[in-house]
């Protein structure tokens, strides 16, 4: 694994600069660490905190941040241990309980005593997890593509990222990331931050458990559950129905055409337009 992670830095703020809103950079300290934040939208908008999937840091909401942030104040997290601007402190984040006072720290810091959050793949994990230990902190809950929520990866998808997974290089990562969006064109500044992220120093990923049915029945959290139709991540009809037997208050949908990578990017006007749609109701 490379220990200079000057490219990988280079390519962060590249992509971070061709957002297309003002942007304010926060720094959270607590006992895991400095939590980099990126805000934008006004500040007296409803507060949406942003949890992205693995490898991908918050760089990833860049087709996103214009249309959410125009009635709402948005939270883009860098997760502390992984590919980021965020630094681990003296005591490291290695359980779920560890991860989930994180979070509750991070709403903390922003001063949020309740927030809708929106989570993509492992973020959905993270953001379902924490609603369902806290529900009262979250006003309501976007989850796009979630794994390891209500069904388990496909084989095949765990195999292919294997050799990524044993030993990360920034073509390995590039290239599991073109088998899984079956070739699509991929913004390049993101594509270079991706592969570059594969590289950076990283400490070992919290893996819980799937969610029990009897866990998912006791959430009262308004729940929006997107799916991308050509995802190779999991078996969407498998992860949809679970949702809508177990959850209570849920609404799924599937974009057709979007893989489990390029859910937040890819056609992002409609994500973003059904985003707001459930976001905004009372």
């Amino acid at each position: 694994m490379a220990e200079d992670p000057t490219r990988f830095l280079a390519a962060y703020d590249a992509v971070l600069d061709r957002w297309p809103v003002p942007v304010d950079l926060m720094d959270l300290t607590s006992v895991y660490g400095t939590t980099r934040i990126t805000a934008c939208g006004p500040v007296d908008g409803q507060p949406l905190v942003l949890l992205h999937g693995g490898g991908a840091t918050s760089a990833v909401w860049f087709a996103n941040v214009a249309d959410l942030s125009r009635t709402r104040r948005v939270y883009a997290v860098d997760r502390i241990g992984e590919a980021g601007r965020s630094l681990i402190g003296g005591r490291g984040v290695r359980s779920v309980d560890d991860l989930l006072d994180w979070l509750d720290g991070v709403l903390d810091g922003l001063g949020l005593g309740c927030a809708d959050l929106c989570g993509h793949s492992y973020g959905g994990w993270i953001a379902l997890t924490y609603a369902l230990r806290t529900p009262q902190r979250v006003r309501r809950l976007a989850l796009l593509d979630p794994t390891q929520c209500f069904a388990g990866y496909k084989v095949g998808y765990l195999l292919r990222a294997l050799p990524m997974l044993i030993r990360p290089t920034a073509q390995r990562a590039r290239a599991f990331l073109a088998w899984e969006t079956h070739g699509a064109e991929v913004d390049p500044a993101w594509l270079d931050l991706y592969g570059f992220a594969a590289e950076f120093p990283r400490t070992k990923v919290v893996v819980g458990k799937r969610p029990r049915p009897r866990q998912l029945r006791s959430l009262t959290v308004p729940t929006l559950v997107l799916l991308a139709g050509d995802s190779r991540a999991h078996d969407i009809r498998r992860v949809e129905a679970a949702a809508r037997l177990h959850l209570p208050h849920v609404d799924t949908a599937v974009l057709p055409g979007l893989s489990h990578h390029s859910i937040p990017f890819a056609r992002a006007a409609a994500l973003n337009s059904m985003l707001l749609d459930f976001l905004g109701k009372s």
